[in-house]
């Protein structure tokens, strides 16, 4: 199985959450609105089991969480929070069937990668994972197992699809950079050491099965670490690169990495002229010297972040939009 994602010209399609409860409303604009990768709905107003980490904690093998008032906490047993988690993902998955009927193409499913998790959920003793090296051992190792049975669900209910998977890794610059504040808010959790970051990063994108993008909305992206744990593709704010990272985008953009360009607002805003919205992603491109007829391919457009604040109305024309803007990238690339 090649780890390659090949993005058909002019592709667009969102990070994950959208707004709202309704996961046949969601389901339908994930897979209409979007072009050439439809994706696997997020709906965190339904409440906790239905967030990112929620969600993902749900897909955990034999670990199991629950919400306490400080957030998420490892438990003993399933309780009613991840029973909730595994209800909600199942309704999400009935509804992404109904709108894929015959459908061939990519199609994005999204998790928490295990160092966001493993930042942002607590062990019994109410420190983060983060701090004991066994504790987020054991996290990664039962989020590769249970992304695994999770990715054969997507492929057995959407047989036409090219599923990928996409780790969401927020906190993984603040992880690297030892910026993770513990419980008491008083200091940090120490830094990781990258080489242990990366292992397991690749750990994992070795045992998916399937093609393994990244998704950051945080400032300075580790694009190289990225790229040599194995990811196929990087997602990212565009607006949060500065100088320092457009070596770095080009060597991954020269390697064939996909990099999906999150240039649209995620939350309710004026959207102007599409190829306004692309603008920076064009000039940068040329600045850098990069072939202009591989940009169409090269680059897929995303909302900013996810469009769980949004309105359902902007989160349908966000998207919208960014297929527009995806569109002038591939017809006028200079």
């Amino acid at each position: 199985m090649s780890n390659d994602v090949h993005l058909p010209e002019a592709t667009a399609t969102g990070v994950g959450s959208m707004p709202g409860g309704d996961a046949r409303e969601a389901a339908r604009v994930a897979t209409e609105a979007s072009r050439g990768m439809a994706f696997l709905p997020e709906l965190p107003a339904r409440g906790p089991g239905a967030d990112m980490i929620g969600r993902s904690l749900g897909l955990l093998a034999e670990m199991y969480a629950r919400v306490e008032p400080s957030g998420w906490r490892f438990g003993d047993r399933p309780g009613r929070d991840t029973r909730r988690a595994w209800s909600w993902l199942g309704e999400d998955l009935d509804a992404l069937e109904e709108f894929t009927q015959g459908y061939e193409g990519l199609l994005k499913v999204q998790a928490v990668g295990p160092w966001t998790l493993a930042a942002s959920v607590e062990t019994r003793h109410g420190e983060a994972a983060l701090s004991d090296p066994g504790a987020y051992r054991d996290l990664a190792a039962s989020l590769t197992e249970g992304l695994s049975g999770h990715l054969a669900d997507v492929r057995r209910r959407v047989p036409g699809a090219e599923v990928v998977l996409q780790l969401d890794e927020p906190s993984l610059t603040a992880v690297l950079r030892g910026q993770v504040r513990t419980a008491s808010g008083y200091r940090s959790h120490r830094a990781v050491d990258r080489a242990v970051v990366e292992s397991a990063l690749r750990e994992l994108v070795a045992a998916a099965g399937v093609p393994v993008t990244v998704h950051s909305c945080a400032p300075d992206v580790p694009f190289a670490l990225l790229r040599r744990a194995g990811a196929a593709g990087i997602s990212f704010d565009f607006a949060l690169l500065t100088e320092r990272d457009w070596d770095a985008f080009g060597e991954a953009a020269e390697a064939g990495t996909a990099l999906f360009a999150g240039v649209v607002p995620g939350k309710d805003a004026p959207l102007s002229d599409p190829a306004g919205s692309v603008s920076g992603v064009r000039a940068l491109w040329r600045r850098l010297g990069l072939a202009p007829g591989a940009l169409g391919s090269a680059v897929a457009v995303t909302p900013s972040c996810g469009l769980a604040g949004a309105s359902p109305a902007y989160a349908r024309a966000a998207l919208v939009h960014c297929a527009k803007a995806a569109r002038s990238l591939a017809d006028n690339p200079e």
